[in-house]
């Protein structure tokens, strides 16, 4: 690469704080003719300098991917984060990755951001640099809601608490999980009640266990549907899974991959005394969900 502007950041969620970095370094490259560039890592840097630390993450590796395949960014490096980048000093990064590997011509960062070892490359750091190695520095200011800036923090307390319109308004977007569907026991069909099974990725962040309307995308198209997360006790199931009944969708997913985006909770996971009780319940939870889907425009 030659003459690139460049962020860097873990960027988790692609939140509308991310979106405005990455819209301006795409703007500051246009009007130069050059390159934008996200420099980002996987794992989360926190996964290795400090793993009791290291937060449940808002987008898997694959999710961030697609979220920044919506934005106007160039091109999007995923650096491994190893334990040898860790002790990078700020200056080092800058001049052995960022100049040498990328030719950095401009550095846009977000108004808190900070990296290198000790996260000492921080904004006055990054200045000094820039005078020294002649490449511009320039800041972002914050997104704000309310007064409160925007970031992958204040999201994953949203999501953990259940605040879903919260989350999808500081992320532009309703919060999502993407998946490979998976072979489930088969149980819903017995009831009538097919699902489509997916295990989520060790380290997502999900909002709390229950009975949820959601939409989901699969080949392209959007369906609405409702979707057990969590155990299945009245079948003895104990571990975490989502079991999602898709409306007025047929056909065979196994191994294709989709996209669900949670709508609205409905109730809690529950025991049923007996398969009928569970049923009868369940026929609920659909019209519930279909109301749910119809007042935020999804059938």
């Amino acid at each position: 690469m030659s003459g690139t502007v460049v962020t860097v950041g873990s960027f988790d969620g692609v939140h509308r704080g991310h979106q405005a970095v990455l819209a301006e370094i795409a703007r500051r490259a246009a009007a130069a003719g050059r390159t934008s560039l996200l420099v980002t890592f996987d794992p989360h840097p926190l996964e290795v300098v400090n793993p009791e630390a290291a937060p449940r993450l808002l987008t898997t590796a694959d999710e961030k991917r697609e979220a920044l395949a919506e934005t106007a960014v160039d091109r999007v490096v995923v650096l491994p984060f190893t334990r040898e980048l860790s002790q990078l000093s700020a200056a080092e990064f800058v001049t052995d990755v960022l100049r040498r590997r990328y030719d950095m011509a401009d550095l846009v960062l977000g108004h808190d951001h900070g990296f290198g070892r000790g996260r000492g490359g921080d904004v006055e750091t990054v200045r000094r640099l820039g005078r020294e190695q002649g490449f511009g520095v320039d800041v972002v200011d914050a997104v704000r809601e309310d007064g409160q800036p925007i970031s992958s923090t204040v999201i994953r307390a949203a999501v953990a608490h259940g605040e879903l319109d919260r989350a999808a308004r500081w992320l532009g977007r309703p919060y999502s999980l993407s998946g490979v569907v998976e072979h489930g026991a088969g149980r819903g069909r017995t009831i009538g009640i097919p699902t489509l099974n997916l295990t989520p990725a060790p380290r997502k962040l999900l909002p709390p266990d229950g009975v949820y309307a959601v939409r989901v995308t699969v080949g392209g198209r959007t369906y609405g549907g409702m979707m057990n997360q969590g155990p299945r006790p009245t079948f003895g199931v104990t571990a975490r899974g989502l079991e999602i009944h898709l409306f007025d969708f047929a056909g065979d997913v196994y191994g294709e991959r989709v996209r669900v985006e949670w709508v609205r909770r409905l109730r809690d996971v529950r025991t049923f005394p007996s398969r009928e009780a569970l049923v009868a319940q369940l026929e609920h939870d659909r019209a519930a969900a279909r109301d749910s889907l119809n007042s935020s425009g999804t059938r």
